[in-house]
């Protein structure tokens, strides 16, 4: 058995082990299936809300959100990271912006921006924007600011202009940390998108989530808990291996 095969059932072990122990505790009579269902019950009503579409309607409405929240927030935030690192100005001009905005909770913000965008898709998309936005400027000055200072002199003593260096040395140098940003980021997008589906939609895992709880259906409760899971581990996958081929010289 090769290293990575090994690697991979390692990396199984601890979900597989969880879900059997769950399933052999209530099997053994060891809590209530009302209120926490099997994970054979959960299975069932997943393959019964695949089957009807239910689930793949509110998944793709929660996926788009996210997207859509994810790149908008992302771009603007690699982009003020890499500028705050380069010119001192930009750096003293948000430092007071984003420390003062950046411990407010996310969602407190959702009655602002319902009132500001209303009840469809454009208030969910705002405010995973600015949740977006924070951990990936953060993330991206500290990458760019701790670039080693030999590099920035070389490239100066070579006559090269602040669009080379950009370019060439300060996004390059910030790509690791602009990465770990990301991820941030694409977590915090999934926590507060679902939060606000709790309230003001009708579409959505979270609605999906928050509506069972209000008619006591806890195995479809949990169907959208774990889809949240699977969409978030997806995601992050697919990231992963996009940062493999942005940056192929990173160790693992």
């Amino acid at each position: 058995m090769s290293p990575k095969t090994q690697e991979r059932l390692l990396y199984l072990i601890s979900p597989i082990g969880l879900i059997a122990l769950w399933q052999l505790l209530l099997m053994a009579g060891i809590g209530d299936r009302r209120f926490i269902p099997a994970p054979s019950d959960i299975g069932w009503r997943y393959w019964e809300m695949l089957r009807s579409g239910e689930l793949e309607t509110n998944a793709a409405v929660t996926l788009w959100r996210v997207f859509a929240g994810f790149v908008i927030g992302s771009v603007p935030g690699i982009a003020v990271g890499l500028l705050m690192a380069m010119f001192r100005p930009v750096r003293i001009f948000f430092d007071p912006l984003i420390a003062t905005l950046f411990p407010i909770p996310k969602i407190a913000l959702m009655p602002l921006l319902l009132l500001a965008f209303g009840f469809g898709d454009a208030s969910k998309i705002a405010l995973v924007v600015i949740a977006v936005f924070f951990p990936v400027v953060v993330n991206t000055y500290v990458g760019a600011a701790n670039i080693d200072r030999i590099y920035w002199d070389v490239a100066k003593n070579y006559g090269a202009s602040q669009s080379v260096i950009f370019r060439r040395i300060v996004f390059f140098g910030a790509l690791p940390m602009i990465f770990a940003g990301l991820r941030i980021a694409l977590a915090v997008s999934f926590i507060v998108l679902v939060a606000a589906e709790f309230v003001a939609t009708k579409t959505g895992i979270g609605y999906l989530i928050w509506n069972s709880w209000e008619l006591l259906q806890v195995d479809v409760m949990f169907v959208g808990i774990v889809t949240v899971g699977l969409l978030g581990l997806i995601a992050t996958v697919i990231l992963q291996e996009i940062e493999r081929k942005v940056i192929p010289w990173k160790t693992e």
